[in-house]
Order: structure tokens, then C-alpha cells, then sequence
């Protein structure tokens, strides 16, 4: 797919040091059509599947095509409705295979997913998945972590640096797939975007071994691919507990 002017992309994952199967799933997209791209901009999503035998890797891989597929072919032109209707359809394409295969049952994922249109960021998120902003020397994390202990953190009861080592960090409070109340992250207005600054989404294999100084330190000195191999080398270093995926998108 040929990526047109106005953005740097680089992106990568990673099965990591102790998993057999990679689980995580990522895409970049763009129309091919003109208008539809003036209309849908550019959208980048990230999963992280979750569920014994191959339960994760399937829902990492539904939610990513039917989050891309749902996004670019839908009718509004609002991007925040798009993602809503994408997210939706992903959560019960998930239920729905998960119900004719009973040996899945259980199964889901993480996504979040970036647009980024004529200089504004809108976003979609589910799960424990991060979405980062940097611009010049800091980085702000976009999404809510939906767990256990990203809860505790919101309500006071931990710092995030005892987030970061909690026993419980990756017990998740929602995912696709997961049978309750979607409990998407969706915000209503979008974050205007500046040249040069960085739209990082990453996966928790990435943001459980890399600190987020780290995560700005190294997006921010070097272009995007290079980054993105150099986050993962880091991961893997500390023990790659987990899959790593990234991607970095910045803004030209």
C-alpha cells in the first residue's frame, strides 16, 4: 500500500521471549480513493487477543478486519461514529464466532485505534492497549487502561509507578468479546494535531517493559521504523514476557 505525504509510519510486532504464538494483531490503512480519503483520513488499530488454545490470536484478528473493514466502509463522515459502528460490529463478530465454536469460548482482545484526519486525532479503545501523544518533550497517555489495577490508579489508591509491578496489572475489566457492556472509550471531540507530534499505539507487552520517559525518549530521536525496532529490542531485553506490537505514526 503506497502511504501518502503527511505522515511518517513505522510499525512492528513481535511473538517476544516466552510466548509460541504471537496474539496480537495490527494494521495501517488508507483508502485508495481520494475523496474516501479526504472523508476516512488514515487509521491505524492495534489487539491483543486473549483465550486459551487459539482464542486470542482469532479475536486479535476479527477485531482488526472487521474494526478496518466497518471504519472504511461506513457511510457518516464523522469519524467518532465510524469507529463507534466499527468497535460495535468487532465486539459482536467476536461473540458470534466465540458461539460457533465452543472450544473458544472465552476468547477476546484488546483494540484501540487511531484516525488521524486533515490534522486531528480521533480515537477508539478497549482494554489495557495504550494510546500515546508526544509532542516536543512530553508524552500523554490517550487511552484508559480497562483493568483492575488502571481502575485503582484512577481512584487514588495507587500511583502509577505501584501500577506498573501490581500483581493484578493485566487483569482485564473489559475487552471485545468479553460477555457484558462494551465499555468503549470514545471521546466526542477530537485532539488537534501539530507537525511533528507522534501518535504511539502499543500493545502491554510493549508499555509493561518500557517505561513511558522511555517510550518518548526513543519515538521522539528517531524515525519511526527505527524506533519501532528499537522499543521491541528493549522489550525483549527485559524479557519479552509478552507480545510486542507498536506502531508510531508522526505527524508532518
Amino acid at each position: 500500500m503506497q502511504i501518502r505525504p503527511g505522515i511518517q509510519l513505522g510499525n512492528l510486532t513481535d511473538t517476544g521471549c516466552q510466548r509460541e504464538r504471537n496474539e496480537d494483531y495490527y494494521c495501517y490503512a488508507e483508502p485508495d480513493d481520494e475523496d474516501l480519503f479526504r472523508r476516512k483520513g488514515r487509521l491505524a488499530v492495534v489487539a491483543d487477543g486473549m483465550g486459551g488454545h487459539e482464542g486470542g490470536q482469532v479475536a486479535s484478528g476479527i477485531a482488526v478486519d472487521t474494526v478496518r473493514d466497518t471504519y472504511l466502509n461506513h457511510t457518516g463522515d464523522d469519524p467518532s461514529e465510524s469507529l463507534r459502528d466499527a468497535f460495535q460490529q468487532a465486539h459482536a463478530a467476536i461473540l458470534d464466532y466465540a458461539r460457533d465454536h465452543p472450544d473458544l469460548h472465552g476468547m477476546g482482545t484488546t483494540c484501540t485505534a487511531a484516525v488521524v484526519r486533515d490534522h486531528q486525532l480521533f480515537y477508539g479503545h478497549v482494554g489495557d492497549s495504550r494510546l500515546y501523544l508526544i509532542r516536543g518533550f512530553s508524552i500523554s497517555q490517550l487511552s484508559q487502561d480497562h483493568s483492575r489495577v488502571g481502575q485503582l490508579v484512577r481512584d487514588g489508591l495507587l500511583t502509577p509507578e505501584e501500577a506498573a509491578v501490581h500483581p493484578e496489572r493485566n487483569v482485564l475489566t473489559a475487552a471485545l468479546g468479553m460477555d457484558s457492556e462494551l465499555p468503549l472509550h470514545l471521546p466526542q471531540e477530537p485532539i488537534p494535531l501539530e507537525a511533528n507530534d507522534i501518535v504511539l499505539i502499543c500493545s502491554d507487552g510493549l508499555h509493561g517493559l518500557v517505561s513511558n520517559e522511555e517510550l518518548l525518549g526513543v519515538a521522539a530521536g528517531a524515525p519511526p521504523r527505527e524506533a519501532c525496532q528499537e522499543l521491541v529490542r528493549i522489550a525483549k531485553d527485559r524479557g519479552g514476557f509478552d507480545n510486542i506490537t507498536v506502531q508510531i505514526l508522526r505527524v508532518l
